[in-house]
């Protein structure tokens, strides 16, 4: 096997295990994705001492270069800071595009860390949806999870694929991208973009700092480092079905070959989040971003059971975000936190009350659709006047674990 090929058993809910085998020398089929002729064409040699291939160094080049965006000042890197878990850097619940950095977006941005390992999008035996990359699942690969950004009116703002590459012909490294891709290959905007697509690809699976497995949790799991009294307790809550149940979706234990956790199960939940009116597009009380059933996703509009369901994120660095949820609502974990186990307990802490004084629950989703959000499962299966599954302090535990899910720990 070669240092592209990974192997690793990923967990679905009701015990299923698939082994799922990532071939990096297939390029564009990366985690399960479709193939490109580009795959055979432009063959990937590893480099011996763990540094970046020819193709991955492109793609981290590309990657900071705001020369590729119609404003000139956007680049991956603006709203994926490598300085920030390759998240936003910012409060804001979406981040700022366009011509001139004034086109708010839709979605709060996610971090792109410990993607590599993403499978293709698929429905399980069981029939949950699983797998995809953006927060609806709606693109097979690393590599096609790229186009959108450069051409969305609300981020790079390219007007076409052409118009991207028109701006590579006189970025400083045309002629690195030449040799690698070949002389001709500026020649068709499509094929270059597909390159493009590739290096971006690619880098996000070679460079080690996209998924490092160095937080104090996995030194933790190493047997390097111990965790502290509050930590092993929100550990416990963590994991425990009956309190956070938060392992459910989020896997905290190694997998059975061994392999790191991700802390995602690459399903979807409907979580009922409020509505953010710090979203541009909410002002319009007929839009809701429905996630697996539109707008932005569409082969699954006809799936009313599906609507108002985001993908499960990993919680790796959840304590250098922002923002949470899919709409930035909520701007610290621990609130964030609270609201998993308050949401139906204490409503009225996060939802409006109408005129006559009564709570709107879930009012970011259409009436007809409130039904699809999750109220069975531990901690969301709780009444009004209940106590919620986990007291204040015991959220401060489980924020104290998440905290050592952060990249880059250094013992003391």
């Amino acid at each position: 096997m070669s240092q592209y090929d990974v192997k690793t058993v990923v967990r679905i809910p009701g015990g299923m295990k698939w082994s799922l085998m990532l071939a990096a020398a297939c390029l564009l089929a990366a985690c399960g994705g479709g193939g490109d002729s580009a795959s055979t064409s432009t063959p990937i040699t590893p480099v011996a001492d763990g540094g970046l291939s020819q193709v991955a160094s492109l793609g981290k080049k590309i990657f900071s270069d705001q020369s590729l965006s119609a404003s000139g000042k956007q680049s991956c890197a603006t709203c994926h800071n490598p300085d920030n878990a390759h998240a936003q850097s910012n409060d804001l619940a979406v981040q700022l595009g366009g011509p001139n950095l004034d086109v708010p977006g839709f979605r709060a941005v996610p971090s792109l860390r410990y993607l590599n390992l993403t499978p293709a999008f698929f429905f399980a035996s069981d029939g949950t949806p699983t797998g995809g990359f953006n927060r609806d699942g709606r693109v097979n690969t690393l590599a096609d999870q790229s186009e959108r950004p450069f051409l969305a009116p609300h981020e790079m703002a390219n007007a076409s694929k052409a118009d991207v590459i028109a701006k590579l012909k006189v970025a400083a490294y045309v002629e690195e991208f030449r040799k690698v891709f070949g002389a001709a290959i500026l020649d068709n905007s499509d094929d270059a973009f597909n390159r493009i697509q590739l290096a971006l690809q690619q880098y996000q699976k070679e460079g080690s700092d996209f998924h490092p497995y160095d937080s104090k949790y996995d030194q933790f799991l190493s047997g390097k480092v111990p965790l502290n009294a509050a930590e092993l307790r929100g550990l416990a809550l963590f994991n425990n079905p009956a309190k956070g149940n938060c392992a459910a979706c989020h896997l905290s234990a190694k997998g059975s070959d061994g392999s790191s956790p991700l802390f995602t199960d690459f399903t979807f939940d409907n979580l009922g989040v409020p509505r953010n009116p710090a979203i541009a597009a909410t002002a319009d009380a007929a839009y809701f971003d429905l996630g697996l059933c539109g707008p932005d996703r569409t082969d699954l509009s006809n799936r009313s059971e599906l609507c108002g369901k985001f993908k499960v994120p990993t919680l790796r660095n959840v304590a250098t975000r922002k923002v949470f949820f899919h709409n930035g609502y909520f701007k610290t974990l621990r609130e964030a936190v609270s609201f998993y186990v308050k949401r139906d307990t204490n409503p009225e802490l996060w939802y409006p009350a109408d005129a006559s004084g009564v709570v709107q629950k879930f009012n970011d989703l259409p009436e007809q659709y409130r039904k699809n959000v999750n109220v069975t499962e531990v901690p969301y299966n709780r009444q009004p006047n209940m106590p919620p599954a986990l007291s204040d302090s015991e959220v401060d535990d489980v924020v104290q674990f998440l905290g050592t899910l952060t990249d880059g720990y250094k013992a003391q």
